[in-house]
């Protein structure tokens, strides 16, 4: 039992190991010469993981049979487990909780529409912002996650697209939007690599459109000021969720540091620098930020402006006390917006049936883990040496 409780790895505490897609395509081919392999080798085993979707090195039939173990050791580790996975909107939306190789978990969803697939990726495993009518806010942050493991999320769910495993039959995916767990620009560099990955043409990466990329923020301005100078085409989207900064302070914290005319400007630096729409993101919270005359003073900060009101129905976490605005409240609100010449639309509220809200599967899974690894510890599991040394 000593030697079981040295060897338990806890959350955050282990660097995910190095993945090709850490690595630009100059690094990989640096990376396969070191171990003793010709340069094109980078680009066999790239375009095996990113374009024929396979990390399988009995597939890799064009790389030489003594080599491909060696390689995909090194260079495709397995990085996230499926923890646990659940579908609804007749299986056409999929949210997947992560398990990486330190035992932190995060999630993603995939969502099928027709004529289009979306992928909602996290960016961490937790989240260090705090608002407190979030389930990922309130967990608190346990890491980053490396460029590798948010390009897993994707790969994992053009796979299974790929393969006919989602309902409507073989696909692709269209859209790739980061708003799942975590603070993307507080992960800048992994989630610009990230973005790099995603949409470098196959073999280097994905082959995703930039335009079809949206990265979100609850207004990290020295961060949106430099995604500005990176000269991507990505759309930026704000968690603005209140016009005035007396109620932002309360459900943004960060706004504390950044007020609501400081976000904005950062925000239509980016619109300038970019010509792209910025999607101001409004969750609709019931008696909290729906007023009428919020939705006048939100239209004043954004009359004339390159941007877009994405109103979020907002999916409540159980026990608390913050829940979604009433259906006419929020038809209001979004009539106020649109009379005043602000492009206005309601999310689509898919994952409601499946602890849809960000945050909910990833801490339900990690409680079932606590529960798992206290019974493996007072030995009532007999399952407790697996687990156990997983670190789950």
């Amino acid at each position: 039992m000593e030697d079981l409780q040295v060897r338990v790895r806890r959350p955050g505490r282990d660097r995910p190991p190095r993945h090709l897609a850490d690595l630009d395509a100059a690094e990989r081919r640096a990376a396969v010469l070191d171990l003793g392999q010709p340069a094109y080798r980078a680009d066999q085993l790239s375009r095996h993981y990113f374009g024929r979707l396979t990390e399988s090195p009995a597939e890799m039939t064009d790389l030489p049979s003594a080599v491909r173990q060696t390689l995909v050791q090194a260079l495709l580790p397995q990085l996230l487990t499926a923890e646990r996975e659940l579908t609804c909107d007749q299986g056409l939306t999929r949210k997947t909780a992560w398990r990486s190789a330190d035992g932190s978990y995060l999630e993603s969803v995939l969502m099928r529409y027709p004529g289009r697939v979306t992928i909602c990726v996290s960016s961490q495993a937790g989240c260090g912002m705090a608002c407190p009518f979030c389930a990922t806010g309130q967990a608190g942050l346990t890491r980053s996650l490396s460029t590798a493991e948010i390009v897993t999320q994707v790969v994992a769910g053009a796979r299974a697209l790929a393969q006919g495993a989602v309902v409507g039959g073989p696909g692709r995916v269209s859209n790739v939007v980061f708003m799942g767990m975590g603070e993307p620009l507080a992960n800048y560099a992994s989630v610009v690599g990230a973005v790099r990955r995603l949409t470098d043409p196959v073999p280097d990466g994905l082959g995703i459109s930039q335009r079809a990329l949206t990265v979100s923020t609850v207004g990290l301005v020295p961060a949106i000021k430099k995604l500005a100078r990176e000269k991507l085409s990505v759309r930026l989207a704000v968690s603005l969720h209140a016009p005035d900064d007396e109620l932002r302070d309360e459900l943004v914290p960060v706004n504390r540091r950044w007020k609501v005319a400081e976000v904005l400007d950062a925000a239509w630096g980016y619109a300038a620098a970019t010509g792209r729409r910025v999607s101001i993101e409004y969750a609709m919270i019931r008696d909290v930020n729906d007023q009428s005359w919020r939705a006048d003073a939100l239209a004043r900060l954004l009359a004339g402006r390159l941007a877009h009101v994405n109103l979020i129905p907002l999916n409540p976490t159980p026990g608390s006390r913050w829940t979604a605005s009433e259906p006419q409240v929020a038809a209001e609100f979004e009539a106020r917006l649109a009379g005043r010449g602000i492009p206005v639309s309601v999310r689509d509220t898919r994952g409601s049936e499946i602890d849809g809200a960000c945050g909910q599967l990833a801490a339900a899974s990690r409680a079932d883990s606590r529960r798992r690894r206290g019974s493996e510890l007072d030995g009532s599991s007999p399952r407790a040496a697996k687990v156990g040394l997983l670190g789950g």
